[in-house]
C-alpha cells in the first residue's frame, strides 16, 4: 500500500474543497420493498416524497447524516428503466454538496466532465449535475445557508416517525466501485482532474491465484472518498470481474457505513434480519497472530464475525451484508473507524489464509 497524502495540485483541488455527499440516489425496480427493508433491517425512516404521475416516483429515507433517495420508474423511456434494465437495482446518483454549483459545474466541465445538466433552481435549491463513472452521475447540490440538509426540489416532506431500532449508522463511510480491467488510472486521473480528488492510497491485492489493483481518490474535506478498484485479468478471475459481468459495467460494489460501535450496530442489524457473510473460525484463532483489538474482545468478534484490521493511525472493524440482489452484485458495509484511514485490505489476505487453514485442518 502506498499513501499519497498530497498528490492533487494544490489549484484543483481548493476549488472542490467544500465537496460532500449530500445523498445518494439508488434506481430501484420495486420502491415499496426496498424502502421497508431499508427501514426494518437498517433503521431508516422515510422523510419526503416525490410522485411524478406516468414518471417516476421517489422515496428519501435515512438516519443521521445517511441520506438516500429510491426511485422507481412508471415510464418506460425513464431514466431510471433504462437504468434497472441493464444493472438491476444500484447507485445511480452521488450527489455532492458545495456551496456553489454554478462555479463548481462550470470548472469540472472545464475540466473535461461531461454535462449532463446545467444549474437550476427550484424550491431555492441549486443543482447541477456531470457524468462520473460507468453509468453514475454526480448532482452539484447548494442549498440555501440554514436549510434543512435533506430538502430536496420536487419533494414534499412527510411524517417522520423515529426509527423502531436504533442500528447506530452514522454517515457513509466510502464507495467501493468496480471498474472494466484498464480503466482504473484514467478513472483516478479523471477525478483528480475534474473534480480536484487526491489519490490517498495505491494497493495491489493478490488473494492466492486472483489479483486486483486498487486506489483511493478522496475530496480535501474528506467527505467524499471513492475506493476504485479493477481486475487483473492476467489471473483467475475473482469478484471483481464478477460483479462487471453480472453489473454490466462499472459501478458501485458496496456503500460503508460507519458507526461507532460496530458490535451494537451488527448485532441489532442481524436482530432485524439483515445477513453478514460469514467468518471461519480460523479467522479469529490466527487473529493473536496479527494484532490485539483494541476495541471489543475477539469472542465479540467472533460471535458476529466481525473483521478486525489495522495500519499506521490505528484500527478499524468492519463486515459486509450478503447481497440480495438478484445479480448478486450491490451489498452494503458496517464500519467502526479507531484512527484507521484504510479499507481493511489485511483482512482479505487474512480471510484467505483462514479458509485455506480450515480446508486443511
Amino acid at each position: 500500500m502506498t499513501a499519497h497524502p498530497n498528490s492533487a495540485p494544490h489549484d484543483l483541488s481548493t476549488d472542490h474543497a467544500d465537496l460532500s455527499v449530500d445523498h445518494v440516489e439508488l434506481y430501484v425496480e420495486d420502491l415499496d420493498a426496498t424502502a421497508r427493508r431499508f427501514a426494518q433491517a437498517y433503521g431508516f425512516t422515510a422523510y419526503a416524497r416525490s410522485d411524478q404521475p406516468g414518471d417516476a416516483r421517489s422515496v428519501a429515507i435515512g438516519r443521521d447524516r445517511i441520506r438516500l433517495v429510491l426511485t422507481q420508474a412508471r415510464a418506460e423511456d425513464h431514466p431510471a428503466a433504462d437504468y434497472t434494465r441493464q444493472h438491476g437495482d444500484g447507485v445511480a446518483d452521488i450527489a455532492l454538496t458545495t456551496v456553489d454549483t454554478a462555479e463548481a459545474f462550470a470548472a469540472a466541465v472545464r475540466r473535461g466532465a461531461r454535462p449532463l445538466a446545467a444549474p437550476t433552481e427550484a424550491d431555492g435549491v441549486v443543482t447541477a449535475a456531470v457524468a462520473g463513472f460507468g453509468d453514475v452521475r454526480h448532482t452539484f447540490v447548494q442549498r440555501p445557508g440554514g436549510t434543512d440538509p435533506r430538502l430536496l426540489p420536487g419533494f414534499t416532506p412527510v411524517r417522520r416517525a423515529e426509527p423502531a431500532t436504533d442500528t447506530g449508522l452514522l454517515d457513509i463511510d466510502h464507495f467501493a466501485v468496480c471498474v472494466e480491467a484498464g480503466r482504473l488510472r484514467s478513472t483516478v486521473e479523471y477525478y483528480e482532474q475534474v473534480l480536484g480528488l487526491r489519490n490517498t492510497f495505491t494497493e495491489r491485492i493478490v488473494v492466492g491465484a486472483q489479483a486486483m489493483d486498487s486506489e483511493v481518490v478522496q475530496s480535501p474535506s474528506g467527505g467524499l472518498t471513492l475506493t476504485l478498484i479493477e481486475p487483473d485479468t492476467s489471473r483467475e478471475p475473482g469478484q471483481i470481474d464478477h460483479f462487471i459481468k453480472n453489473h454490466g459495467g462499472s459501478g458501485v460494489q458496496h456503500i460503508a457505513f460507519r458507526t461507532e460501535d460496530a458490535v451494537r450496530s451488527v448485532r441489532t442489524m442481524a436482530e432485524q434480519g439483515v445477513e453478514f457473510l460469514s467468518t471461519p473460525p480460523a479467522y479469529y484463532r490466527l487473529l493473536a497472530d496479527r494484532l490485539r483489538p483494541a476495541r471489543h474482545t475477539a469472542r465479540q468478534l467472533a460471535d458476529l464475525g466481525i473483521l478486525v484490521d489495522e495500519d499506521h493511525e490505528g484500527q478499524l472493524f468492519q463486515i459486509f451484508t450478503r447481497t440480495t440482489h438478484p445479480r448478486r452484485t450491490l451489498f452494503y458495509e458496517v464500519i467502526e473507524r479507531i484512527g484507521a484511514t484504510t479499507f481493511g485490505s489485511g483482512n482479505i489476505k487474512a480471510l484467505y489464509e483462514a479458509v485455506e487453514a480450515e480446508r486443511l485442518g
